[in-house]
Parts: structure tokens; sequence; C-alpha cells
């Protein structure tokens, strides 16, 4: 039988998931390191959500992350002995369908357990009515309040379709505290608090820029919120696990695919700028000051939908005349082709260096990638072509792998409803039904007014420095936008950052952005600048053929980069 935290001003909730991928491991690892109330995943992503779709195509049953059932088999009664209470949204595309096999298996492994399950958010047979199109899946964010129905009614395991990455946190935090609808602020700190530890071991000095400063960064346990009755909490950790959690690796996590300050939800807006990080101890960063807003008027939907075919070859080109030698390989493959596929993208890796000491140091890579709506264009049409001038091209001509038949590739986008459009079903252990009302309180988003900035430092010498050397940095991908959140450490660094971090500065550094349109957040609490870089992953993840489809590695290219930083501050 499940029941809720038993201190009622605070409630500890553990994440084990950050992605349908993460550490098989965790669910036990998080139940048998240390006490909890609560343990949830976050399964979903865009590029996940196509994949779900893809399953149900083979399989009307599946839908959902099978990862989660081969964990649930290990851990199921663990949790129930520990009384603690799972979350997750692993149900994908068919929730109802994971919560019956849960079912299923708990009645295999001889337990009794109450599992409930949230719908609603699979309006895929509606996308044409409601003006989205005909996508492949279109799924509706939705919020917390499901999930609070559902622990309300004595559910010892939840399961979700698409959420908010935060919902899962922020569900059990309401119906813990019985927070009401319009606790905007107090909603918004849970949302913080979720946003942070929803992507795993990212909060815990997983991708974190200063990696070295962390003492052991070999296995980092997951993050857990300790969630107060006002909406602040502690993230933390398990005793005895890797990595760290300090203001640095938690503030690293609030700059992951951010836009704005205002952060919109479909419960709360929540206020990015009014949140305070303080080391509260070893491993725990409190975090309170947060602000929250009515949610906007309408829900961000996810657009997957199936592009066509794409191939790939990737050319090795070693040694001299590295330019000619590409030149080569694309006018012959270009012009050998039968049939030309709708787009061929060609992107050289300039990754030689001269008088190399090594054969790869004195290589680059030449990649085409073709896509098209008939999958015979770039399925063996193209394929025979590109092994067909191994004998016949420049110099030294190698492939890093045979080309293949090609696949299908997704297309994500966004759209958006109106809350009321989109029904919000909890399905309660016992099987009743309970519509989840949308909000009565909505307000448009809207920019925020741009904050007094510091005195910039006063004019001295510099020196030419990777902005690295002071600066940590985040990024990450929102369909076909990037970000990248910058922070510094100490007030001087930051009176310097805010001045010198422009967008125009952005796009010199990185003039892959130099033609998109940028915007820039200043945050100054955590003496961080936000960017959005639009449309630089092209239409998402599934899609582009950038080397860096996810934009993860967009932050530490541009903390590479050299500019004028004051000596001052590298001393």
């Amino acid at each position: 039988m499940s029941d809720l935290a038993a201190d009622p001003d605070l409630i500890r909730i553990g994440n084990c998931s950050g992605f349908y991928g993460d550490r098989l491991s965790a669910v036990r690892e998080m139940l048998e390191g240390g006490d909890l109330d609560v343990l949830t995943g976050d399964y979903l992503a865009e590029l996940t959500m196509l994949i779900l779709g893809r399953d149900m195509m083979k399989d009307a049953s599946l839908g959902y992350a099978k990862t989660f059932v081969r964990q649930m088999e290990d851990c199921l009664g663990l949790a129930l002995d520990r009384n603690v209470q799972i979350v997750v949204n692993a149900g994908g595309l068919n929730p109802a369908g994971l919560a019956a096999k849960l079912r299923e298996l708990a009645d295999t492994l001889g337990l009794v357990v109450n599992i409930a399950h949230v719908e609603g958010d699979n309006i895929t047979a509606r996308a044409a009515e409601l003006n989205l199109g005909t996508p492949l899946a279109a799924n509706a964010y939705l919020g917390a309040w499901g999930i609070v129905e559902c622990l309300n009614a004595g559910a010892d395991v939840v399961v979700t379709g698409r959420v908010t990455d935060a919902s899962v946190i922020v569900g059990p935090a309401a119906a813990h505290f019985g927070w009401g609808r319009t606790d905007y602020d107090q909603l918004a700190g849970a949302v913080v608090a979720g946003h942070v530890i929803e992507c795993s071991t990212q909060a815990t000095g997983g991708n974190y820029s200063f990696f070295g400063e962390i003492a052991d960064l070999r296995r980092p346990g997951f993050p857990i919120a300790e969630i107060r009755r006002d909406g602040s909490s502690v993230i933390t950790k398990h005793p005895n696990t890797g990595g760290a959690v300090t203001v640095d690796t938690v503030e690293a996590q609030l700059m992951y695919e951010i836009q704005g300050a205002r952060y919109a939800g479909p419960d709360v807006t929540t206020r990015l700028d009014s949140i305070q990080l303080h080391q509260d101890g070893t491993d725990r960063v409190l975090i309170s000051g947060v602000t929250g807003e009515p949610p906007p008027p309408q829900l961000k939907v996810s657009l997957n939908t199936l592009g066509g075919f794409r191939n790939e070859m990737e050319f090795i080109l070693t040694g001299l005349d590295i330019e000619a030698k590409a030149e080569l390989a694309r006018n012959q493959l270009e012009s050998w082709l039968p049939v030309r596929p709708a787009e061929i993208d060609w992107t050289l890796a300039r990754l030689d260096r001269p008088d190399a000491d090594t054969e790869e140091q004195a290589s680059a890579l030449l990649r085409c990638v073709v896509r098209d709506p008939d999958p015979n264009k770039v399925g063996r049409a193209f394929s025979n072509v590109a092994v067909e001038l191994a004998l016949a091209s420049y110099p030294g001509c190698s492939f890093t792998a045979m080309p293949g038949n090609g696949s299908v590739y997704g297309v994500y986008s966004p759209g958006y409803v109106d809350q009321d459009a989109v029904p919000h079903l909890a399905v309660l252990p016992d099987g009743a039904r309970v519509d989840i009302a949308p909000p009565t309180e909505t307000q448009p988003l809207a920019d925020v007014a741009a904050p007094q900035l510091p005195e910039p430092l006063p004019a001295g010498g510099s020196r030419r420095a990777p902005l690295g050397t002071i600066a940590a940095a985040r990024s990450g991908d929102k369909g076909g936008n990037a970000n990248i959140g910058v922070w510094v450490r100490t007030d001087a660094q930051w009176r310097w950052l805010v001045h010198a971090l422009t967008v125009e500065q952005v796009k010199r550094l990185l003039p892959e952005a130099a033609a998109l349109t940028v915007t820039r957040t200043v945050l100054p609490n955590l003496r961080a600048v936000n960017f959005v870089l639009e449309g630089l992953l092209g239409k998402g993840v599934a899609y582009n053929a950038r080397f860096d489809p996810q934009a993860k590695g967009l932050a530490e290219w541009l903390r590479s980069r050299y500019l004028d930083i004051p000596e001052e501050l590298l001393s």
C-alpha cells in the first residue's frame, strides 16, 4: 500500500533516468542507496517519440519504453518493500499499454501493486482538425495534475505519456503538500527542482565543463530533490556515490535546453531570473526564491512525421591536396548517380594536420548525406555508385564504412493548441477515469524587461585566451533550435562577461550561427547569459546531418574559442 512521505514538510524525490537508454541499474542503485519517498524517471525526448511511433507501426501493443519493464521486473518488489512510489513518463505513446503490462508483471511476480496511468496527450487522430497537419505522432505536453489525482488515489506506480519533463517531480510534491492550482511560487520551485534532476547525472557532474574539479566521476550518482512545502529544495545524491552536487553542477543543468527568462509549462510559468543557488553543505545545493506566474493559454505539442529516406557515405582523405580530393569525389559521385536525390549535403571536416606523425592525424573526413521521399533514390542507387568510386577517384580513396540500403528519417516540429482542446485523464488503480480540468487562469507569455547590467570592469590589460578559461557552459537542442547557457563564478567575471559576450560576439565566435537569428537572455542571479540559435539544427535531430545533431558539444566549442579577457580575471 502506498504512502506519501512521513515528513509533512518535506518530500524526497530521486531520479533514475534522463533518457531512453540511461543506466539500466539506476533503479536498483537509487532504491538501495538511501531513503526516498518517490522515484521518478524521464524516458522521453523528441527523438524518442519518433522511435516509439515506429515501434507502434510494427506492433500496436508497444509504444512505451521497454527498458522500464525490465527495470520493474528486477525492482518492483524492492520499491514496495521500501515504500517508494514510482512516477515515470515511460508510457510514451501507450501509457495504458504499459500499465497493463505492469499489471501482468505484478501478477507474475506475485505482488499486489496499485498501478495508475495518465493519458490524453496523444492527439494524433485529431491533429488535422486542430490544424497540426497529419503527423506520425502528435503529443501535447500535459502537466502534473493527473499524476496528483493518481497519487491521491493510492497509486504505487504512475505511468504517463507525454508530460513535461518536470511534471513527474511536480506531481508528487503537489500531492504531498496539497498545493492548489494557483500556488504558483511553490509549483515553480518544484519545476526548477524537476528541471535539475530530470536529466539524471547531468546534475551530479555529467557533461560539466569543469569536470576536472570532481574527485570521482567514474560512475556519477543519480540526483535527489528534497522539496519543501514553500517550494524551495535541496539538490543532493545518495552518500558514497560518484560525482558531486555543487552550485555549478546544478547551474549547468539549469542552463540546459532553456529559452528565455520565462520557462513556460502547462501548470505554471517559472521565472528563471528569480532562482537563487547556495551551497548548503557537501553535495547539497539549496534552490530558493523561485517565483511563478499563471501558465500560458496553450499547450506545446510534439509533432513527429516521417520525412522520407536517407543514406550517407563518409570518405577518408589523407595527406596533401585535401580540398582538391574532396572536390573530385563530389563531382564524380554526383555525376555518376543515375537519378539525383532531392537533397545532397556535403560536409568536409578538416581534422588533418601538416607533417602528421600518424596516418589518422593526416586525414580529413568528407561526408555525403542524401535524402528523398523515394527510398530507391537513396538506396542501392546511391550506395553502389559510392562504392564504385573506390578505384576510380582521388589517391588513397577509402571509406569509414560501407553504405547501406538507406533508412527512414523523421522530422520534428512544435505545435500549439489551446489547453481546453486536449483531454487530460487520470486512470486510477481501480479503473476509474477522472477528467483533469484545464487551468482557469492563464497568462500569455511576454518578454521580460531587460535587467539592469552591472558596470563594466575598468579598462586594463587583456590577453587572448579561451572563453572556457573562466566560463562554464551547457548546450542542448529544442527541435531545430539550439541553446547555449554560459556562466561565471565571481562578480568581477560577471561584470566582464555580460558586456563582452554579446549576440554579435557569439556569431563571430561560432561562424555557423552568423546568418541565424540569435537571442540573448541575461540571468543576473545566476551570473549567466543564455543564447538561443534559431534553426541551427534544421528540422530536428532525426533529420539534420550536422556533426553534432543535438548541439551537445556546442557549448564546449564556444568555450574553446579565443577572445580578449582581462588579465585580472586570468591571474
